[in-house]
């Protein structure tokens, strides 16, 4: 029988219930996928509170990597047998096995195991919009990256400096400190204890920097405005801390800045687009010019510690389930 994770009423992690569920056979355009891993991402927390509306009862997880056991009419860019990973598909990704649409699913090279690909397709691809299609970033730019220790915050210093540019990163503790610099973060800011603005002016000769790079939200978008150059740019890719409340005015006192709220769904929509972030992506890594750290593995069904360890910031670099 398989099993999967399933919420009825939002709160905290104990709202996670392990179950047994029914897996029929794929219907059109459909695949039924066995995972062999599955990805542990700060954005599953946002469905299990109700902040990102699911219906009830539900299940959770956007991302995971597996073997196609059995595919329905119509699917034709992938076979019973391949390996696959996904990201953004419809919830349930924390299952033993699931019938999903055949469409979001990524062909794995045979470098890259299930493992890392459940621990790199959302972050890594997150990393790849953010540096190859937000900014037209060039070599010798410094940007600020919040949460440099995270899942994506590892993965974007690798490729930034491929890219030849400097990376201030912002974390909580030494520990994490020391893990940002061995992946290529070029200057560290203790957001916690230090004025994240003023280190940055101080780091760029008082220009600050062109872009902002912001994951956590509410309690950093201050800081974020404060630290970009006149006409610079905030990216909010996350709200760890909560929605960041955004006053056009700020916009303009702080040297007429630009704000985006991007979405990876929407970098990824068209296949063509999403192939080829992925082939980048994959590409580094088959290569080893970028490295995935999965720092934590649980088994499935410790769903609730491992969302208390992640929403206590315990965890470093990327988590996944292994199956």
């Amino acid at each position: 029988m398989a099993h999967a994770i399933r919420f009825h009423e939002t709160g905290g992690p104990d709202v996670l219930r392990w179950e047994e569920v029914t897996v029929g056979d794929p219907g059109p355009g459909e695949v039924r996928i066995r995972h062999v891993a599955v990805g542990l991402n700060f954005a599953d927390t946002y469905f299990r509170t109700g902040l990102y509306p699911a219906p009830l009862p539900a299940g959770l997880g956007v991302e995971a990597s597996g073997v196609i056991e059995a595919v329905g009419e119509g699917v034709q860019h992938v076979a019973e047998g391949d390996r696959v990973t996904y990201t953004g598909s419809p919830l349930g990704a924390y299952s033993t096995e699931r019938v999903m649409p055949a469409d979001s699913l990524i062909k794995l090279p045979e470098e890259i195991s299930c493992e890392t690909a459940a621990a790199m397709t959302m972050r890594g691809l997150t990393s790849a919009y953010l540096l190859r299609r937000i900014h037209p970033l060039k070599s010798g730019d410094t940007v600020l990256l919040h949460a440099a220790a995270g899942g994506v915050g590892l993965i974007f210093s690798q490729w930034a400096k491929l890219l030849g540019l400097t990376v201030i990163g912002t974390v909580s503790s030494k520990e994490k400190a020391e893990v940002a610099r061995a992946h290529g973060c070029d200057h560290i800011i203790y957001y916690r204890r230090e004025d994240v603005a003023e280190r940055v002016r101080e780091l760029t000769g008082g220009k600050g920097v062109p872009v902002v790079f912001d994951s956590i939200g509410k309690d950093t978008v201050a800081g974020s405005m404060a630290s970009l150059q006149r006409r610079g740019l905030l990216v909010c890719f996350g709200t760890a801390s909560g929605v960041p409340p955004l006053d056009a005015m700020q916009l303009a006192v702080h040297g007429s800045l630009f704000v985006t709220r991007p979405a990876l769904a929407d970098y990824i929509a068209e296949p063509a687009e999403r192939d080829s972030l992925a082939g980048e992506l994959f590409g580094h890594v088959a290569s080893g010019r970028i490295t995935i750290e999965i720092n934590q593995r649980y088994a499935l069904q410790d769903a609730v510690q491992a969302h208390r360890d992640m929403e206590a910031g315990r965890t470093t670099g990327s988590s996944v389930f292994v199956l």
